[in-house]
């Protein structure tokens, strides 16, 4: 793979979208305060049961969905019977609604992108460019520091979570792919901090653009800041990452990756892939931006675009391949419903788990109590420090929609900061970004939430200092 070729595939994947993929206001109704109701408590038993069990998914050996699943169930089964004895059985379902419609958006986006991922693996996009990096002899310390450099600067403009999923599949590559990592404690070490580095960027990243994370667009487009004022946070933004990245990176062995024996060539139509992927992230921002509809409506229009690809590799040569894939999956027949079949179904599930659970407990009214709490007794800067700690244990959407539900009377600075802080904060454990969770089925059984914890407090260190950065940029 040439230089040119190789410059040529990364501009086409920094063309990569402004992705907000939810909506974020459940429109007509508001929560009613029921958190002292044995309703409530006993949703927040269970939601802690739940989650106790998604941490424990590495000894227990029981994939994280399936706890969020049945908890997000009995959660609205609880708050079903709160709303009856006060008799307002109806707004459950305008809130279920919306917990709904949000998971829709949010699950066909990350299906198109995850298929259109898996395509492009299959097709041996990756492993080209895992060839370019170990041609040029990069070391793994230097694939580690472009990693990330390259998913900081790309998640403003794409999203955080595209981001990593694209960086960390192109680690994987560069390691040898999952089974080869699985068998070398040397490469599992690598992949781990790799991930750690590319999630800690990519949130970094997003958080000084309001088009970086679905907080920032909140932020945006509630008209409290100015486009330009989300880039006085780059220079905050940068160190949240570059800290615990040069922290990880003595722990990175100055080894390089294993030689590859025949020439990698990417297979017919990878290069079409990647064009169709470029262009369906645009179609989702101008469905979204144009013609004000969602943008996974784009995405999913760009998803039937690649079938039709698929049915031409079809029809004129691919149904006689046997090749498989880099994870042992046999591909056979050429079908684009074999890459389709091969998304996180177990992240995607997790995630409709999380977002009805925490839909269910801001219904019994739990994160406005929190945020009245906060910003009555602690003061902005506390209050917005704690904000992001928050938002690596809850999601930063529901956690963020909260503080501009209540429009606390703060400066600029202070907007700012709380939005530094909800985009960065989720880096702080691996289930508290939709990045971290993304690559944490990427990667399952390498990367996970106790490699992750490991760095926490390289994390918290970049954390505090972003934030010490920020209150000498900006007056609060």
């Amino acid at each position: 793979m040439t230089l040119i070729k190789f410059i040529f595939v990364n501009i086409l994947l920094i063309s990569l979208s402004f992705m907000p993929f939810v909506a974020f206001a459940s429109e007509g109704v508001k929560p009613i305060n029921l958190t002292s109701t044995s309703y409530a408590i006993w949703a927040v038993i269970v939601f802690i049961a739940a989650y106790a069990l998604v941490i424990g998914e590495e000894k227990l050996h029981l994939r994280k969905s399936k706890p969020m699943i049945i908890g997000a169930g009995i959660i609205w089964v609880l708050v079903a019977l709160a709303y009856m004895s006060v008799n307002k059985s109806d707004d459950v379902h305008k809130f279920l609604d919306h917990n709904l419609l949000e998971f829709v958006g949010l699950f066909l986006f990350l299906l198109a992108a995850m298929t259109f991922i898996n395509t492009m693996e299959e097709r041996g996009v990756f492993d080209a460019l895992r060839g370019w990096l170990v041609s040029k002899g990069f070391s793994l310390y230097k694939i580690f520091w472009i990693t990330g450099l390259l998913a900081f600067f790309i998640s403003p403009v794409a999203d955080n979570l595209t981001t990593a999923l694209l960086m960390a599949a192109v680690v994987i590559a560069v390691a040898g792919g999952k089974e080869a990592i699985k068998k070398s404690k040397k490469k599992a070490k690598f992949l781990a901090l790799a991930c750690i580095n590319i999630v800690v960027a990519a949130n970094a990243g997003g958080a000084f653009s309001p088009f970086g994370d679905i907080t920032t667009l909140m932020v945006w487009q509630k008209g409290i800041l100015e486009f330009s004022e989300f880039f006085t946070l780059f220079i905050p933004a940068a160190i949240n990452w570059f800290i615990p990245a040069l922290i990880l990176s003595f722990f990175i062995g100055k080894g390089k990756p294993d030689p590859i024996a025949a020439k990698i060539v990417v297979k017919r139509g990878g290069y079409v892939v990647i064009l169709l992927f470029v262009f369906t992230i645009i179609l989702a921002v101008l469905f979204h931006n144009i013609l004000h509809l969602p943008p996974m409506l784009g995405m999913m229009t760009g998803l039937g675009l690649l079938k039709l690809f698929g049915y031409y590799l079809k029809v004129t040569g691919e149904n006689s391949s046997k090749t498989v894939s880099s994870d042992n999956h046999p591909v056979g027949r050429w079908d684009i419903f074999s890459q389709l079949e091969r998304a996180e179904w177990d992240t995607l599930m997790f995630f409709y788990g999380v977002i009805l659970c925490v839909g269910g407990l801001s219904a019994l009214g739990y994160l406005g109590l929190v945020s009245n709490l906060m910003y009555g007794n602690l003061g902005a800067t506390n209050a917005n420090i704690l904000v992001g700690i928050l938002s690596a244990i809850v999601d930063n959407i529901p956690v963020m929609f909260a503080v501009l539900s209540m429009e606390p009377d703060m400066s600029k600075g202070q907007w700012l900061l709380v939005t530094l802080t909800a985009g960065v904060g989720g880096s702080l454990l691996s289930v508290g970004s939709a990045a971290g969770v993304a690559l944490m089925g990427q990667a399952r059984g390498i990367y996970t939430f106790f490699s992750h914890l490991k760095w926490s407090w390289a994390i918290a260190l970049g954390y505090g200092l972003s934030i010490w950065a920020h209150t000498l940029i900006v007056k609060l």
